[in-house]
């Protein structure tokens, strides 16, 4: 997939994630490929969930 695709994927993803956590921020969800590992950690904190939780939530979208 090449980064336009990738872009516009997160961004609905983002907003069906915003709509499903109200409690997340524009803020929560900065994303850069090469810092994946680095959201998941912050979402795990804000969520207080799992890495494999926050990783189904983000796959289910």
């Amino acid at each position: 997939m090449n980064s336009t695709n990738s872009k516009a994927t997160w961004k609905e993803q983002k907003v069906k994630l915003k709509q499903k956590i109200i409690a997340l921020i524009g803020k929560d969800l900065m994303y850069d490929e090469s810092k994946r590992e680095e959201m998941l950690a912050k979402l795990q904190i804000k969520l207080g969930k799992t890495r494999d939780e926050v990783s189904t939530i983000l796959d289910s979208l």
